[in-house]
């Protein structure tokens, strides 16, 4: 089993915005310290590996994954797609053509189920669907569509903001077997954008309070 800890990336407490995490690997944006390098190591137990989008290091907003692939927006270069595959073989990457772009803030996603906005066309859930090997399903939470920045999912569990209605829950809960409602950093409703979780463990933002961190941790089960 991984840790819980609270950390800071390029001197910002919005950590998730420059990581995603899978029980495989975890991107994380070009240029981190050694030190940040190795708490997401230890908290995670997954393979780390450095990458850009379009030269951004955000790639908690541009790129989503899950163990059986990644998708980037059509501005990824091809170095780094080819990068990408040279670290993570066996691992489909796909870019995809959408004028939703920032696909980790409009995708929710784990090993089994994708929640995404509704506003992505029938085409982009098809790809969605393919390259991840889950169900999609349309859904705003909190009437939020960012579904990806204002929630959080692993394997294990799902933490949602605090808007998300009943009927948000109810739907979800079909899916997931446990569940929370927090923010993080202090009050953050963008609940993924301050987190890096897998099923091991997680990484808050370093202002993340104590009682956001247990109920965090209690709703993707760590």
């Amino acid at each position: 089993m991984g840790d819980i800890s609270k950390m800071r990336i390029f001197n910002s407490s919005y950590i998730g915005a420059f990581s995603i995490a899978t029980d495989s690997f975890v991107l994380v944006g070009a240029g981190i310290t050694r030190g940040e390098r190795s708490i997401i190591e230890e908290c995670t137990e997954a393979k780390v590996i450095e990458s850009t989008v379009d030269g951004s290091s955000l790639i908690g907003i541009y790129a989503i994954a899950n163990s059986n692939g990644i998708m980037l927006p059509e501005t990824a270069s091809k170095e780094e797609v080819k990068k990408l595959k040279s670290e993570l073989h066996g691992v489909e990457i796909r870019l995809l053509g959408t004028n939703l772009n920032a696909l980790r803030n409009n995708i929710l996603l784990n090993d089994h189920i994708a929640f995404v906005n509704p506003e992505y066309s029938y085409r982009e859930i098809e790809e969605i669907e393919e390259v991840f090997n889950v169900k999609a399903v349309k859904i705003h939470i909190g009437n939020y569509g960012t579904v990806g920045a204002n929630n959080i999912i692993t394997n294990k569990g799902i933490v949602v903001n605090n808007s998300a209605t009943d009927s948000d829950i109810s739907i979800i809960k079909k899916y997931v077997n446990s569940m929370s409602q927090s923010t993080a950093n202090l009050g953050s409703s963008s609940i993924g954008l301050c987190v890096i979780a897998n099923s091991q463990g997680m990484v808050a933002g370093d202002q993340t309070t104590g009682f956001e961190l247990a109920r965090i941790a209690e709703g993707l089960d760590l």
